[in-house]
């Protein structure tokens, strides 16, 4: 069995001898690239700058030696970069102001202030004592009083994304880049790029407005949805059947529903303005692509429109953020078993890996993994990224750990 087969083997329910494992396959299942080198030293391995390919988040893109030795099974195309090989022609030498001794592929995209702050696009910032950039409210503010709905002239938005679709040049490239990923390593591949929703609970204006707005004018979030999933369908058409057969798992949508103890918007909402434009696009893909699985990044306490996203049409599920909600990971499982595959959930980050010890990590791991590969349809991965103050220590017992539950 190749590391593929035992990623596609869980993603179909089916039992493995060990379950599949993932570091960095997408942007909420990585390591912090200030926490990478002391995993690096940890692991025996030799010292490199972490290539950091979201310098919002400071995530390190884990190389194949590192997976190697954590014993995982997935790579990523994202944002026309890899990890399945060296790309050292998009990358540059950047140490983040004397911090990190790092790569990035647009070194241009910082300044340095004074003070030892960094700020990148010209609104985000790091300080000297931050290990993420970030922004005022997140880049998302809150609606002032008597403050009009930020409304989008949608004529000239439809206008703007069909203006903004993919092109054949954009389409060459990745499907070069798919078949040469697929040529060198036998583990699963995990595809993002052109085949995003567009749409989501903070799509637009964020998380503090766009609810609102989809209260107050449902027939403006229709036709905003329908402008977004008419320019993914565009895309998925043009590019997937270009990419068949090179490419294992689909990310169609990163979106945030929950908070720590409930939904952000009413699952009605769900029902009305979103699931209907998910299921269009992702059932278009699985028509296009009928083997591949698609994914579904949903951070919070989701358990109220678990079955919902079941029915539009996602195959999987990411984080898996069980602690939030009040609801346990067997649940989690229970309520999808056999319909939809969850990756990730594996450790609580926020209580067991940060206050917890070693053995601590080890034990809930396995009484996790045993039970959420219980009968397949599970990869493992934490809840969410590996922060900067991660010990490697834990890192490495964490997938240990997950190894060790066998069938």
């Amino acid at each position: 069995m190749t590391r593929r087969d035992r990623v596609l083997k869980a993603l179909a329910h089916q039992e493995t001898p060990t379950v599949p494992r993932d570091l960095g396959a997408m942007k909420s299942t990585g390591i912090s690239a200030f926490a990478y080198p002391l995993l690096v030293e940890a692991l025996g391995l030799p010292p490199r700058r972490p290539r950091v390919h979201d310098t919002g988040q400071m995530l390190a893109l884990p190389e194949v030696d590192v997976l190697d030795a954590l014993d995982c099974d997935v790579v990523t195309i994202d944002g026309g970069v890899t990890n399945a090989f060296d790309e050292p022609e998009k990358w540059r030498n950047y140490d983040f102001g004397g911090r990190l001794p790092a790569r990035v592929q647009d070194p241009d995209a910082f300044r340095r202030e004074p003070d030892g702050t960094l700020v990148q696009w010209g609104s985000m910032r790091m300080p000297p004592t931050s290990y993420v950039f970030n922004a005022d409210h997140s880049g998302q503010p809150m609606l002032e009083p008597d403050q009009p709905l930020p409304l989008l002239d949608l004529k000239q938005h439809r206008k703007h994304m069909q203006a903004h679709r993919i092109t054949d040049e954009q389409v060459r490239a990745t499907a070069a880049l798919a078949r040469r990923v697929r040529e060198s390593t036998d583990r699963a591949v995990f595809f993002t790029d052109y085949c995003g929703a567009g749409i989501g609970i903070g799509a637009y204006n964020g998380i503090g407005v766009f609810p609102v707005i989809c209260k107050l004018e449902p027939d403006y979030v229709h036709e905003l949805h329908d402008i977004a999933i008419e320019h993914a369908v565009h895309n998925v058409r043009a590019l997937l059947p270009e990419v068949r057969s090179n490419v294992d798992i689909i990310m169609t949508t990163a979106d945030d529903w929950g908070t720590q103890n409930t939904l952000i918007a009413s699952a009605q909402t769900y029902r009305t303005l979103f699931k209907p434009y998910y299921r269009r696009l992702n059932d278009e893909i699985h028509s296009l692509l009928p083997d591949v699985r698609i994914f579904m990044h949903n951070c919070g306490a989701i358990y109220d429109i678990l079955d919902d996203i079941v029915e539009s049409g996602f195959d999987i599920l990411n984080p898996v953020q069980w602690p939030a909600g009040g609801h346990s990971y067997r649940e989690w499982k229970d309520r999808v078993r056999g319909r939809m595959a969850l990756w990730g959930g594996g450790l609580d980050t926020q209580h067991t890996l940060t206050h917890g010890s070693v053995e601590d990590v080890e034990a809930e791991v396995r009484e996790v993994v045993r039970c959420l590969g219980d009968g397949g349809g599970y990869v493992f991965n934490n809840v969410h990224n590996l922060l900067a103050e991660t010990p490697p220590a834990k890192v490495i017992a964490m997938y240990r750990a997950a190894g060790e539950v066998t069938r």
